[in-house]
C-alpha cells in the first residue's frame, strides 16, 4: 500500500482491509511512519514516534491495526513522555496508562505517536516555545487550531485517519474547523478522564477524538464511552448504539441557529455566508430553521470561565514545578501562562464557589432552550483559521483576563457548552474562498450525542466534505 492509497481510507475502511487480509496491521503501522517522515516536516504536527508502536485490542477489535496518535496533553501511556507542550515539562514520563488509553487500546488503535498542543492547552492555535508552531495542512502559513492542533493538521494531512483531542473550551472542535474535520466534544462524563483526575477543570474538559468521517466518530464513542469506578459522573447510556443511529435519519428536527455571539464579537463576512448556505442545506433536509439562541449573563460566564481556567492551570503547573523541580519562570513558562498561572493562584476558594454558581445558573438558563429546540447550530469560530503568530501565546503585553478574552474573540461560540456540560459537534460543511476550511457548531441537549452524530451522518451524505488537505509538493 502507497501512501496516496493509505489517505484515501478512514479508519473503519483501514480496519477492513486488516480483517480482510489485504493488509497487515504492521503494514499500516509502516504505512503511517512513511507518512510522517514524509508530511511531518511541513505540518510539525508529531513530536514523537512511539518505536515500536503502542499496539493493542484482539484481531476482531473493531479498529484492529489502525494508526492512531495521542495528544500530548491528559491521555497518556506507562512509560511515554508527556509534556504538555511546556518546557517547564520537558522529559516528564507517565507511569501509567489513563483509562481512555487503555479503552483507545481495547478498540484495536496502534498508537504511532503523540501530537502537539499549546502549553497545558490553553490557546486556540497550537504554535509553542518549546516545539515551534503546528502548520495547518491546508494553507501552511495558517494556524491549525488548539488546543487540539497537533492532531487536527496529522489528520488532515494524512498521517493516521483519526487521533484522540480534548476540550475544555472548544479545543477539539477548533481544530476542526481550522483543518476541516469532525469534531465530538461528549457530554460531561460521556468518556473517561482517570484515574490521574475526577473530571477536567471541574466538569469543563471532555476528551475524545478528530476524525475524517462521522462513521469513525460514531464508532469509537461506542467503544470508549461508560464510566470507570470511582467517576464522579454516571449518564444514561444510549439508547442505540451510535454506529447503528447514524444509519438511520433524524426524523424532522427543529434547529435554532445564531450567528451573533453572545460576547458582540464581529463574525466573519464569510463565515456568516457559511452559516446561512448551512442553514439552507439543513432546511432541504426536510428540517425546520428558526433563528433564536439561549440567553444567559454573558459577563458573569466568562469571568466565571476565566476563574476556573486558571485555578486548574495554577494547581496543574504547580504540581509539574514540583515533579521537575525547574523553577516557575518565563524560561518555563510562555507568557501569558505564566500570567494566568499567577492570577489562578491569587484566588481564593470562595472564587472558585463563585464560579461553580454561574456555572450553575448559566446550565439553568441554557437547558430549558433545548426543550424548545433539538439542535443549535453556530458557527464554530468568528473567523476562519487565522495566519500564524495572530494568537500569540507568548505576547509579554497581555494579562491574564486580557488573554481569555482574546481566546473568546477567536472562540466566541464553543466555551458555553462546556460549561453546561452539553455535546455539541463541529463539521467540514463549508470553505472560504481560498479554500480553507470552516466548521459549523450543532450543540445538542444533555446527553444526546445520538441526534448530533445523526445530523451529522446525514449532511456528510448531503454535501460531502474534502478528506485530506493537498499539501505542496505530497499529493
Amino acid at each position: 500500500m502507497n501512501l496516496s492509497e493509505y489517505a484515501q481510507y478512514d479508519a473503519l475502511g483501514l480496519a477492513a482491509l486488516v480483517r480482510s487480509r489485504e493488509v497487515s496491521a504492521a503494514e499500516l503501522t509502516a504505512c503511517a511512519r512513511e507518512a510522517i517522515e514524509t508530511l511531518n516536516p511541513q505540518v510539525n504536527a508529531v513530536i514523537e514516534q512511539f518505536d515500536p508502536a503502542e499496539a493493542g485490542g484482539k484481531p476482531d477489535a473493531p479498529f484492529f491495526g489502525v494508526p492512531f496518535l495521542v495528544k500530548d496533553l491528559v491521555v497518556h501511556a506507562a512509560g511515554r513522555r508527556c509534556e504538555m507542550g511546556s518546557r517547564l515539562a520537558l522529559g516528564m514520563v507517565a507511569d501509567h496508562d489513563t483509562h481512555l488509553m487503555q479503552r483507545f487500546r481495547a478498540a484495536g488503535l496502534h498508537t504511532v505517536g503523540r501530537t502537539q498542543a499549546p502549553e497545558f492547552g490553553y490557546c486556540p492555535t497550537t504554535e509553542t516555545v518549546a516545539f515551534g508552531p503546528v502548520h495547518n495542512p491546508w494553507a501552511l502559513d495558517r494556524m491549525p487550531g488548539g488546543s487540539s492542533g497537533g492532531s487536527a493538521a496529522a489528520v488532515a494531512a494524512g498521517m493516521v485517519p483519526i487521533a484522540h483531542a480534548n476540550d475544555g473550551g472548544g479545543s477539539i472542535r477548533l481544530p476542526a474547523h481550522c483543518c476541516g474535520l469532525v469534531g465530538l466534544k461528549p457530554t460531561r462524563g460521556r468518556v473517561p478522564i482517570g484515574p490521574d483526575a475526577a473530571d477536567g477543570l471541574n466538569g469543563l474538559a471532555a476528551e475524545f477524538v478528530v476524525s475524517r468521517t462521522v462513521r469513525d466518530s460514531a464508532l469509537l464513542l461506542d467503544l470508549v464511552h461508560g464510566a470507570e469506578p470511582g467517576d464522579p459522573y454516571v449518564i444514561t447510556p444510549p439508547a442505540r448504539p451510535y454506529a447503528d443511529v447514524i444509519t438511520r435519519p433524524p426524523g424532522r428536527l427543529r434547529i435554532a441557529w445564531t450567528d451573533r455571539p453572545w460576547s458582540g464579537t464581529a463574525v466573519d463576512p464569510q463565515v456568516q455566508t457559511a452559516l446561512a448556505a448551512t442553514v439552507r442545506l439543513c432546511a432541504a433536509q426536510g428540517h425546520e430553521l428558526v433563528e433564536a439562541r439561549p440567553e444567559f449573563d454573558y459577563e458573569d460566564y466568562i469571568n466565571a470561565t476565566h476563574v476556573i481556567w486558571t485555578a486548574n492551570l495554577a494547581g496543574w503547573v504547580d504540581l509539574i514545578a514540583a515533579a521537575t523541580g525547574r523553577e516557575i519562570n518565563q524560561g518555563t513558562l510562555e507568557s501569558t501562562t505564566l500570567a494566568c498561572w499567577e492570577h489562578g493562584r491569587s484566588l481564593l476558594a470562595s472564587d472558585l464557589l463563585w464560579a461553580f454558581g454561574v456555572m450553575n445558573t448559566v446550565s439553568r438558563s441554557v437547558a430549558p432552550f433545548f426543550t424548545d429546540h433539538d439542535l443549535l447550530l453556530t458557527p464554530t469560530a468568528a473567523r476562519p483559521a487565522l495566519p500564524l503568530g495572530e494568537m500569540n501565546a507568548n505576547d509579554a503585553g497581555l494579562d491574564a483576563f486580557g488573554w481569555t478574552q482574546k481566546v473568546f474573540e477567536f472562540a466566541p461560540f464553543t466555551a458555553l457548552f462546556n460549561m453546561t456540560g452539553q455535546p455539541a459537534v463541529s463539521l467540514p460543511l463549508a470553505r472560504t474562498g481560498t479554500g480553507l476550511p470552516i466548521g459549523m457548531q450543532f450543540a445538542g441537549r444533555w446527553g444526546d450525542e445520538a441526534t448530533l452524530l445523526a445530523i451529522a451522518a446525514q449532511l456528510e451524505q448531503a454535501a460531502p466534505w474534502p478528506q485530506i488537505a493537498p499539501l505542496p509538493g505530497q499529493r
